[in-house]
């Protein structure tokens, strides 16, 4: 316990001399964290998650939401999606004059200017966040006759250059990188073509994306935008070890040592990305191979495929001439419990053509006798001809007959008895 502290102490010793000096110019001075970041040589993505977990005030400083008597730790930074502080309080008072009629002989560039702006950041604000102003303002500029003449919306050239990629995008379950390089455009453009155009398209892969977490399905979109599939180095480093796991009944362990990869990772590789292989070594049905991600493994053991191929003999000899699992045991040299458990699991049909049974007149008797001395039972209690002489015909032990119908058909001898009897009236 006390080495574990020890090593805990140096980290935050190691994480806070790292970031000190990055941590003092986030709060004397306005550089943007990645300015700061490059110029203090460290990960922009570790700065940033330094600063949220242990300088939450200073965020919320800059911010402009530290607010005296309530908790940083209940402070919302930002929603998911929408504007952030910031950007609200930079644009806040040009998008007011947009939405104000004393500012309406003046387009938007010009509003921009007037409040010491950038008018393609305004105009980007104004069609995000508020689509509602910019038609507004269109409609009340062309009653009043004031228009510029000046064409908005999509342009033709750009509604051209991504039509296919829109399409992809309505009608695949592919990111939108995988389409901006499959379609040669730009993805900030892509990004922002969809955000002010088709916002329909955007919204529903927003939804997709939002059902989609917790619930990765290899093949579709998982909740962070990408395919659920391996990267491919991955697929590299455990190809040969796949296929033989596919196509060989070697163990994982036996398949890693011959491939040269770690059996834990090879054993999560599995289960994360081919489930469906598993369930088949597993005796799972195919509707469990369709719904792999779905399906508890737990639930789905059973023996191996070196034990499939173990007993696979066995259970051929078996099916060809049925006879006591204890011989078929020993003559394969398996051990007789295993080889029975196994059948039981993988072989009922087989079993219960080799177990016992209830026959018509309620006794319990052996499949296998059932079904060898049926037809001597049926002649025995229908005719007056002697069980030895059935025997004979039928190619069975005599012995072995009259035990069976004494112990399991009395009612056969009655009846065979009664014909006799009327057989000897006839003949007196």
């Amino acid at each position: 316990m006390e080495n574990k502290n020890t090593e805990k102490q140096q980290k935050a010793t190691a994480l806070t001399s790292k970031y000190e000096g990055t941590v003092t110019l986030y709060a004397t001075t306005d550089m943007p964290c990645k300015q700061i970041a490059e110029q203090c040589h460290v990960s922009l993505t570790g700065f940033r998650a330094y600063l949220k977990r242990h300088y939450r005030d200073l965020i919320l400083k800059r911010n402009g939401l530290l607010t005296d008597g309530i908790e940083t730790n209940t402070v919302k930074l930002r929603d998911k999606r929408g504007q952030t502080f910031v950007a609200h309080q930079k644009y806040k008072e040009a998008i007011q004059a947009c939405n104000d009629s004393n500012y309406i002989q003046y387009n938007v560039s010009q509003v921009a200017r007037l409040f010491h702006l950038d008018g393609t950041a305004l105009g980007n604000q104004l069609k995000l966040h508020y689509p509602e102003i910019l038609e507004w303002r269109e409609k009340l500029r062309k009653r009043l006759g004031i228009q510029d003449n000046v064409s908005r919306g999509v342009r033709r050239d750009c509604k051209e250059v991504y039509a296919q990629a829109v399409e992809l995008i309505r009608t695949t379950s592919k990111n939108l990188p995988q389409i901006a390089e499959e379609c040669n455009v730009s993805l900030g453009g892509l990004s922002q073509h969809l955000r002010f155009y088709h916002k329909d398209v955007w919204e529903k892969k927003i939804h997709e994306r939002e059902a989609m977490i917790g619930h990765r399905r290899r093949g579709e979109m998982c909740g962070c935008s990408r395919l659920c599939e391996p990267m491919e180095e991955t697929k590299e480093k455990y190809k040969e070890a796949l296929e033989l796991y596919r196509n060989t009944s070697l163990t994982i362990v036996a398949i890693a040592e011959q491939t040269g990869v770690s059996k834990g990772g090879f054993r999560n590789y599995l289960r994360r990305w081919n489930r469906d292989l598993m369930l088949q070594r597993r005796g799972g049905t195919p509707a469990q191979y369709e719904d792999g991600c779905g399906t508890d493994l737990t639930h789905t053991k059973r023996f191996l495929k070196s034990t499939a191929g173990k007993y696979a003999a066995a259970i051929e000899s078996l099916k060809v001439n049925p006879r006591p699992v204890n011989q078929v045991a020993i003559q394969f040299g398996v051990d007789a419990d295993n080889f029975r458990r196994y059948l039981r699991t993988h072989e009922p049909e087989l079993v219960a053509g080799l177990g016992r049974k209830r026959a018509a007149n309620g006794k319990i008797v052996a499949c296998q006798s059932e079904d060898k001395y049926a037809e001597a039972v049926r002649l025995y209690a229908s005719t007056p001809e002697p069980l030895k002489m059935i025997a004979q015909r039928l190619g069975l032990v005599y012995n072995s007959l009259g035990g069976y119908v004494r112990r399991n058909y009395p009612e056969a001898k009655q009846k065979h008895e009664a014909l006799l009897k009327a057989q000897n009236e006839n003949l007196k």
